[in-house]
């Protein structure tokens, strides 16, 4: 179920002769109220009469809604609230009463704070349904006694209530309230770009990705931007107004991706991910660490390096399920230095392809990240999984039996400390972040059991689609 919250309006009276309209393609079928604001009376005083023309009359209805926004103190111009209350496609073959349908619409508005007592002088509202499947709601935003009210932030508190009542009416389809861990997504106009050069990603998703990478394997900024100009990542550096030698911030581009001016285009830390401005890096990172000399590289030495790598792994998830309550933020820290020690792995295994890998490491690191883009202190465990990390990212490409044996025995500890961070997600509440969590466990399983290759081809470019005449856009009827 979901709940769906419209543009405010000024017309009660239009949005009720739609819903009880025959609707755009005579979709309403059978418009009848099934709850109101306590104190209304019978629903069926409130029903809208059908008069002679077969239409139906909401005046009296219209009056009744808007009574205490004509005796209000200065209304909002938009006081009409509307939003739709959705059952999921597999919740749809259950027959629910209008009864069911009041009660779970009492219940959400409750919440959210549209529906209160009669001893509350609160809003008025009603709430039709001219389907199987979903109900309307329209309220107008000023109080009996005169106030408005203005339901900030009402769309989240919908979307929470909504979940809370889809379990507790055991429904299939429950959507958790949104937690701001996952990473923005392109604008449309970046997708179109990307698909008319020929790019299977966008130069946003791309660089996350990299940026990723050579964050993984840094431990300070200084190693951080040195790794980003060896990637063929154009770097610019934001200094301080008051001190140039002090670095605020950075922004990234690739050089293949430029205006039409012929200007690379830039993203910022922030516009990448919520956790890769530089300040949040520093602290994820901790104190400074000198760049370790380079090690001698051979299959033995990475396979011994892949296997000290899966004993912090196998540490770390005790940690995790130790410091779960006791320090939530120990156990935070070394779910990120996870996600980068992944992240390096997948480096390591794949290259620059985007394999399975690649994939598997982006839903964990949405697993592990904080909420609203917040960063932990590193810790003991947290800074020697991040050595792990910085250690694989050295000895280079996997290249023979001996240590991609090593790496998939990694990929296997690190799918079990998937499971163990999607017990912690589970108990924090934090759905989303659980469900990726699972994602990534079976995505690390399918690679380690050798049902998936590691290693991908390149990706195919998606080819340009035919331009339309007029440039694709909507022409005017009748003309």
């Amino acid at each position: 179920m979901i709940t769906r919250v419209h543009r405010r309006g000024l017309r009660v009276g239009g949005l009720l002769r739609y819903l009880w309209g025959p609707g755009k393609a005579e979709e309403h079928v059978n418009p009848h109220l099934v709850a109101a604001w306590d104190g209304a009376g019978p629903l069926t005083h409130l029903e809208p009469k059908v008069t002679a023309s077969g239409k139906r009359d909401v005046c009296a209805l219209t009056a009744l809604l808007e009574q205490p926004v004509r005796a209000g103190y200065r209304p909002a111009t938009k006081f009409v609230w509307h939003a739709s209350m959705r059952l999921a496609p597999e919740d749809r073959h259950r027959s629910i009463s209008d009864t069911t349908w009041a009660n779970m619409v009492v219940q959400m508005l409750t919440e959210v704070g549209v529906a209160t007592t009669a001893t509350d002088p609160g809003l008025r509202w009603i709430a039709m349904r001219h389907a199987d499947d979903h109900v309307h709601i329209v309220a107008t935003l000023v109080r009996e006694d005169g106030r408005n009210n203005w339901l900030r932030n009402d769309y989240p508190r919908c979307v929470k209530a909504t979940y809370n009542i889809a379990r507790r009416y055991n429904l299939h389809r429950r959507v958790p309230p949104a937690d701001r861990t996952a990473h923005r997504r392109p604008h449309p106009a970046e997708v179109s770009k990307a698909r008319r050069a020929g790019r299977a990603q966008t130069p946003r998703e791309e660089l996350r990705r990299r940026v990723r990478t050579a964050v993984a394997a840094a431990g300070s900024q200084e190693e951080f931007f040195t790794r980003l100009c060896e990637a063929g990542i154009l770097v610019r550096l934001r200094r301080s107004s008051t001190d140039p030698r002090q670095i605020t911030g950075y922004a990234v581009a690739l050089p293949g991706a430029r205006t039409a001016g012929g200007q690379p285009v830039y993203f910022g830390g922030g516009r990448l991910a919520p956790d890769m401005t530089l300040p949040k890096l520093r602290l994820r990172w901790g104190t400074p660490t000198p760049l370790p000399p380079t090690p001698t590289v051979g299959r033995s030495e990475r396979a011994a390096a892949m296997r000290q790598a899966a004993k912090v792994v196998a540490a770390a998830a005790d940690d995790i399920r130790r410091d779960a309550h006791a320090a939530p933020g120990r156990a935070q820290a070394t779910a990120v230095a996870a996600a980068d020690l992944l992240t390096s792995l997948a480096a390591t295994v794949e290259g620059l392809r985007r394999g399975p890998l690649h994939r598997a490491s982006e839903v964990f690191d949405r697993a592990a990240r904080d909420l609203y883009g917040q960063v932990r202190k590193s810790t003991s465990r947290s800074k020697e999984m991040r050595a792990m990390s910085r250690l694989v990212a050295l000895m280079g490409r996997v290249s023979g039996d001996d240590d991609a044996i090593a790496a998939l025995a990694l990929v296997m500890d690190l799918a079990r400390l998937a499971d163990t961070l999607e017990q912690l997600r589970t108990a924090q509440q934090r759905l989303h972040q659980a469900e990726a969590a699972r994602t990534a466990a079976e995505a690390l399983r399918v690679v380690a059991g050798g049902r998936q290759r590691a290693v991908t081809l390149p990706l195919t470019p998606t080819s340009t689609p035919v331009p339309k005449v007029g440039g694709g856009r909507r022409s005017s009827r009748g003309r």
